[in-house]
């Protein structure tokens, strides 16, 4: 995602470049770098060991649980009846792959989980890099990470950060 808008956001520079004029102003931004100051994103890694331990662990024992059940019915082929045991022989193979790779699909879901908390606080931030924008006269902003030179004067996070009030730490050794 985050190096679709970085090409995204090359193209529209080269398209952008030709038509060029003195009126243009160039800013760019670390949108990542605001996020991570945002008040609200210290609270996702709590929010989402409460999400594991809450939501994704007693799934996994279920999963357990059920296959245990689900097992000791199917080997207890004297009491199983055929038809019984024919649907827990095609459910045993998913609850074994789940609980082998168990750990991807808990990252999936935290991953899962972690961009549905992170985007309003995204959507936060390119607001506040749009209003700044407008305000400032900037024509095109641009991420920091896809240029590899540009001056200090050019870099909105101050700006941005001002607007959304919040405290952009001084860089070390200035």
């Amino acid at each position: 995602m985050k190096n679709f808008f970085t090409v995204l956001t090359l193209a529209a520079g080269l398209l952008f470049a030709e038509s060029a004029t003195a009126q243009s102003k160039f800013g760019y931004i670390s949108v990542d770098n605001v996020v991570g100051l945002m008040p609200e994103t210290g609270k996702l890694d709590s929010l989402l060991e409460r999400y594991q331990a809450d939501s994704i662990n007693p799934q996994y024992a279920q999963i357990v649980s059920l296959y245990q059940y689900k097992d000791s019915v199917y080997r207890d082929s004297v009491k199983t009846p055929p038809a019984v045991r024919k649907q827990i022989e095609q459910e045993l193979p998913t609850l074994i792959y789940q609980i082998q790779n168990w750990q991807q699909i808990v990252n999936q879901a935290i991953e899962a989980k972690q961009n549905e908390l992170l985007a309003p606080i995204y959507k936060k931030v390119y607001d506040a890099i749009k209003l700044v924008a407008k305000e400032k006269g900037y024509t095109h902003v641009l991420t920091k990470e896809s240029l590899l030179v540009a001056p200090e004067a050019d870099d909105m996070i101050l700006l941005v950060a001002t607007k959304l009030k919040i405290n952009v730490p001084k860089p070390a050794g200035r």
